[in-house]
């Protein structure tokens, strides 16, 4: 999993750095809250580990603008230093999942990394066959079905709709597709993920009528959203 780290002491982002990815995640390190907010909103992230004190914001600042920015349920946890309840309460009320009190320790800190996650991301079986009415896509034939009827997309497009389906209700950015999908770690001048989504809207009939809404969000990525039948 992909985890953003917001922490300005250097010794202590590494021990948190090493212990995740120990844990088998990936971790990218910022020691800046603007610089922070602003890669967060634009890539993708499973979950936020946020240092209270920052040198140009304090970590409940940042999250505010995040939350602010973007309507989606990413897991956040806290670390301070302080132990006063009303100060734990307010990070809590403030968007806050859960909260680590300094110094760290790493088994505890993957431990609650790893249960948070459990909870917020979505539960799909292991299967090879996922489940998002009318849509049903089978891993093992590469196939698409929707209301019973084979639908045809290439290999990438294939990738591209399950993993918006498998994020849905999340932001998905150009960037964080063009590195699943094609393995590019750079960013590029391209419209390759504009094609494919289009070709993906056009072939599936993805609309509101059958509860789902593909949304182009300007400048970051897309978003399905399952509509709630009421």
């Amino acid at each position: 999993m992909r985890v953003a780290l917001l922490e300005d002491e250097p010794a202590q982002a590494e021990m948190v750095l090493m212990s995740l990815k120990s844990a088998g995640h990936e971790c990218e390190h910022f020691s800046s809250g603007r610089k922070f907010i602003e890669n967060v909103i634009a890539d993708n992230f499973d979950l936020l580990i946020l240092d209270w004190n920052i040198p140009d914001m304090d970590g409940t600042e940042a999250l505010t603008a995040i939350r602010n920015e973007l309507d989606w349920n990413i897991p956040v946890l806290f670390t301070t230093s302080r132990t006063r309840e009303e100060d734990i309460v307010y990070a809590l009320d403030h968007g806050a999942d859960d909260y680590m009190v300094k110094p760290l320790k790493k088994n505890e800190l993957v431990a609650r990394i790893n249960s948070l996650l459990r909870r917020a991301l979505p539960q799909d079986n292991n299967s090879d066959k996922y489940a998002y009415p009318p849509y049903i896509f089978c891993k093992e034939d590469r196939s698409v079905r929707k209301n019973g009827k084979d639908i045809e997309l290439t290999n990438k497009e294939f990738d591209v709709a399950l993993l918006l389906f498998q994020n849905r209700g999340k932001l998905v950015s150009r960037k964080y597709l063009l590195e699943k999908i094609w393995g590019y770690k750079t960013k590029l001048n391209t419209r390759t993920v504009d094609t494919h989504i289009s070709n993906i809207r056009k072939k599936l009939g993805i609309s509101p009528v059958d509860g789902w809404l593909l949304s182009s969000v300007y400048q970051h990525g897309y978003r399905l959203n399952e509509l709630d039948e009421t």
